[in-house]
């Protein structure tokens, strides 16, 4: 499998931020990691070589990036409120310098489909239903997409505008809701077993349903923990079946 390192100093970050590249054609699937991990994270625990056959047959070009979530929801040193304006300057970092990264790296017409576990599945769905026009789908793996969750208590504009569950119901912009509803590719996927939350997936899914929203909501079964061997087998699935 060709694999490339590459990094650069993010000047909406401020820091060396790396990626993680996996193939040499395909449609570009963004990997977001789970809490607070690397962009090395989906290869220490063998999801890369889980979809290895996807990527070396050319199907999918893989991009993993490093997470900053430990430098913002799940930093218990910070304050609340530069933790969102930390939250909001990844979300520019993305929009910014990975998509034009990927774009340098593939083409400018190559779709960019979204996924992560857990935390990453927040944060990959957050990503495309707030930039439909740079990216065409997610796959969202035992997520819980309320950021409400990881906050304590703290709200505000940015973790609400960050929060699907919160403002997709709001969302009444027909130019984005066209947008959005043009992509055949929105998967939310999660298992029933120990440690999954399946209900917060369903609740999202409704939501989407009552939006007018295309999308798979796909419920595994209870020998499916929220843990590494359940996303090892969701994620080849879904590149196999659904690209």
């Amino acid at each position: 499998m060709q694999r490339d390192i590459h990094s650069w100093h993010s000047p909406r970050l401020n820091k060396p931020m790396e990626v993680a590249v996996y193939g040499h054609y395909g449609f570009a699937l963004l990997l977001l990691p789970t809490a607070a991990a690397d962009f090395l994270e989906y290869e220490r625990f063998q999801l890369i070589d889980a979809i290895a056959p996807q990527i070396n047959a050319g199907k999918v070009k893989v991009f993993s990036i490093n997470s900053i979530n430990a430098e913002s929801w799940l930093n218990p040193n910070m304050h609340p409120r530069h933790k969102a304006i930390r939250h909001q300057q990844f979300n520019d970092y993305v929009f910014e310098e990975v998509v034009p990264f990927i774009k340098n790296m593939t083409s400018q017409d190559t779709p960019i489909i979204t996924s992560g576990a857990s935390v990453g599945a927040l944060h990959s769905a957050n990503l495309f239903f707030r930039r439909p026009d740079l990216f065409d789908g997610v796959i969202g793996m035992s997520g819980d997409y309320d950021l409400s969750t990881y906050t304590k208590g703290y709200h505000d504009q940015d973790v609400y505008f960050n929060s699907p569950v919160q403002y997709i119901p709001n969302l009444e912009d027909e130019h984005l809701l066209s947008q959005i509803r043009r992509s055949s590719n929105i998967h939310l996927v999660t298992g029933s077993g120990e440690w999954e939350h399946p209900e917060a997936t369903r609740r999202f899914a409704g939501i989407l349903h009552a939006k007018g929203i295309p999308h798979e909501l796909d419920v595994w079964g209870h020998d499916m923990p929220h843990d590494w061997p359940t996303w090892r087998k969701m994620l080849p699935h879904y590149l196999d079946t659904r690209f």
